[in-house]
């Protein structure tokens, strides 16, 4: 069993052999500990890690308070003979190891999302599907709820994609199995987080008219119209008014496949519905703003570097 289990799922929380470790709880030390543990296994320049937890401050008192956050962690990691496993404090560079001592959540849900990766929702495996299903169950809340750091706004939004990415190929699983009741269950946590996903909409009606609620089913189409206009101020897409009317006329083959479903791997139509176009542009924001933020960093890094120099020269 792993020394050291962490959650950054939901609400913050850090144990060690199931006792939960006050000593990280604390403001700043905690903050550093969860952005080393989400951009694990890679080195971090101290100037760009002071600039980014204590831009506001001066230089030299950043790093001041950078060096003691960094105490308090390895204080609370040695008490358990683990802070050179786990940490490497140099004098330019911090790096955080995960290692058979650490369990973390989010290092869990990103390895068993990035096995099934290509996978499409029909052609999963017996162990693709099983991983999926791992990693939807550790997704017990966005990432650190409750936090509103620029860096944290943006890996929430990265998880929260994989998450349902995930969803959807497990929605479309269910509904080629003819596995109604899980599908809506799936279907249920996608529109929890974006509730004018008009795909995810039409994919429930068709759980809901096969699995004998018709009832339901129209129902469901209202919610879309109601949550199309609420959101993104627009009707329903052809698409789904046509299988409104189709349920409402009771002529839907029960066991018609749903070519409108793709697995989440593969692209929508390319007469795709404005929601469904929307939701690809907020993807494709997504990478670049990944790019963007590793740039700003590494820029940060080398203007702090390049002041922190000025500063020595102008002391001298």
């Amino acid at each position: 069993m792993p020394a050291f289990t962490i959650h950054l799922f939901g609400k913050f929380s850090v144990a060690c052999h199931e006792q939960t470790l006050a000593v990280l709880e604390a403001g700043k030390t905690q903050e550093l500990l969860s952005y080393l543990l989400v951009q694990r296994d890679r080195p971090h320049a101290r100037e760009a890690l002071a600039g980014l937890f204590w831009g506001e401050v001066a230089s030299d008192r950043a790093k001041k308070y950078l060096r003691q956050a960094l105490w308090h962690l390895q204080t609370a990691l040695d008490a358990r003979g683990l802070s050179a496993k786990i940490i490497s404090a140099e004098h330019d560079w911090v790096q955080l190891h995960t290692t058979d001592a650490l369990w973390l959540d989010v290092a869990e849900f990103e390895r068993a999302c990035a096995q099934a990766q290509g996978a499409r929702g029909r052609e999963l495996t017996a162990p693709e599907l099983a991983r999926l299903r791992g990693a939807v169950e550790l997704y017990r809340g966005d990432l650190l709820e409750g936090w509103y750091q620029d860096w944290c706004l943006f890996e929430r939004e990265r998880l929260q994609n994989m998450y349902l990415t995930a969803l959807d190929k497990l929605l479309f699983h269910c509904t080629t199995q003819q596995d109604y009741e899980v599908g809506q269950t799936y279907a249920a946590l996608l529109l929890r987080h974006d509730r004018a996903h008009e795909r995810t909409h039409r994919q429930l009606m068709r759980l809901h008219y096969r699995a004998g609620d018709r009832t339901a089913a129209l129902r469901q189409y209202e919610r879309c119209r109601v949550a199309l206009r609420e959101e993104l101020d627009v009707t329903p897409d052809r698409r789904t008014s046509a299988l409104y009317e189709q349920i409402r006329a009771d002529q839907l083959d029960p066991q018609m496949p749903d070519a409108s479903a793709p697995a989440a791997s593969t692209p929508e139509p390319a007469a795709a519905s404005l929601p469904d176009v929307l939701t690809r542009l907020r993807q494709l924001q997504l990478v670049l703003t990944d790019v963007q933020q590793r740039v700003q960093q590494d820029i940060r890094a080398v203007e702090l570097a390049l002041k922190q120099k000025t500063q020595r020269i102008l002391h001298r």
